[in-house]
């Protein structure tokens, strides 16, 4: 299976395709947005734009039901077994945020946690800041010379007193892949909790938090076609018992009594325990319908449909004249083991360079270190990368159209 059959259709619901003449390269920062879940916000804010739980009147309540329908459509998403584990977050920076406060609060200084050098600072620097209060060490792991997660290295890092190994499932700056099964059962040889990245993995293929045995996996809505805002946070749920929420307020809790000696309080059920305040409503509806799309079109489908594009521009760089020898690419060559991401950069050019050149033919990519300069560090790329990232509405087309203006930039700067 190759490119998504119905791809001229898939076009169409995207408002931006028709009103912009672009080539958006930019998803692996954010994904466009369907028409209809433009219309499921849009719908919200015209119909009822009321606040959810607890009301009686018929507004309040057409809200608590479409958001609690939300939840159950991620949980089959993700294929989570209960709706409990699915809590709503503003997106997976808060998400590993959250996680890592609940767990890492509990750590002393002889605990270590254990993360990759590919990580996105999301799930970076709560770890570092947490262990500067608590502690505990943070134990890197490195990656081969193939760009792969080196698994052998991560074996021996783990040990007795590692009490969260915190990895992400697709690298945001190579498009690795890393294995979070095989991680699973190395973690599982231990008291670890593993805590999973997955804002570039969930909305791109198939993703059962039952089948990869993980504990925590964050993601954010407007990665996968929906609003900015919105994320979410799995949490397994017997995880859960051992749990406190880091935050808290309004909407969590079924009790505050006081009896002028103290207070007792008695928590919501989870989800809602872990969401005080008022929700992303609109953003969590949102949300639902780019499931419900992604789910239409199939994620398998997905996964071919990026597969081919990459394998295809890899393709071009390497075999075009003028380009082989000046560009620079970062990741995986084998395509099973990257996703619909590719870095590079020309030679002695900057990259952010690079990147205004092909705004200037509406081609927009991304540029810089993405939030990722340790990575960058260890790939030697010391001013950062250019990214080009696919999704579902990217064509073939568009990956020449981009090559041939690398080729006319390429002409510019070696004259």
């Amino acid at each position: 299976m190759g490119l998504l059959t119905d791809l001229r259709f898939v076009r169409d619901d995207f408002p931006v395709l028709r009103y912009e003449k672009v080539i958006y390269f930019d998803n692996a920062a954010t994904s466009l947005k369907p028409v209809q879940v433009i219309d499921a916000v849009k719908n919200y804010y015209e119909r009822m734009s009321s606040n959810v739980h607890r009301g009686v009147h018929r507004l309040s309540m057409e809200a608590s039901r479409l958001y609690e329908e939300a939840h159950e459509e991620v949980r089959r998403f993700i294929n989570a077994k209960y709706l409990e584990e699915v809590v709503f977050t503003s997106g997976t920076t808060q998400s590993l945020n959250l996680a890592a406060y609940m767990l890492g609060l509990k750590l002393s200084e002889r605990d270590n946690v254990v993360i990759s050098v590919m990580e996105h600072h999301s799930n970076l620097l709560p770890w570092i800041t947490l262990s500067q209060l608590r502690g505990f060490k943070v134990r890197i792991v490195d990656i081969r010379d193939d760009y792969t997660l080196n698994y052998e290295i991560l074996s021996e890092l783990i040990d007795r007193n590692t009490k969260v190994v915190a990895l992400t499932q697709m690298s945001n700056v190579l498009g690795t892949k890393v294995d979070i099964k095989r991680v699973s059962k190395i973690v599982r040889e231990s008291d670890a909790l593993l805590v999973v990245d997955g804002a570039q993995s969930v909305p791109h293929m198939p993703i059962s938090v039952v089948d990869l045995d993980v504990d925590f996996m964050a993601f954010s809505g407007h990665k996968m076609l929906g609003p900015t805002g919105i994320g979410v946070l799995y949490i397994r749920k017997d995880v859960q018992e051992l749990l406190k929420p880091s935050f808290t307020g309004g909407g969590i809790v079924e009790s505050v009594l006081y009896d002028g000696n103290g207070f007792t309080v008695k928590l919501l059920e989870s989800p809602w325990r872990f969401e005080p305040g008022t929700p992303d409503i609109s953003g969590a509806i949102g949300l639902a319908e780019a499931v419900r799309y992604l789910r239409r079109l199939g994620m398998d489908s997905v996964v071919s449909h990026e597969r081919e594009l990459v394998g295809y521009m890899i393709s071009r760089i390497k075999n075009d004249e003028v380009l082989a020898g000046k560009l620079t690419t970062y990741g995986p060559q084998t395509l099973e083991d990257r996703g619909g991401i590719i870095s590079f950069n020309v030679v002695n050019s900057n990259p952010h360079i690079v990147a205004s050149f092909l705004d200037t033919y509406n081609i927009a990519v991304r540029s810089g270190y993405h939030c990722a300069h340790p990575l960058h560090q260890r790939i030697r790329a010391d001013e950062g990368t250019v990214r080009v990232s696919f999704y579902i509405y990217n064509t073939l087309d568009e990956v020449d159209a981009m090559v041939e203006v690398l080729k006319e930039y390429v002409r510019k700067v070696t004259k």
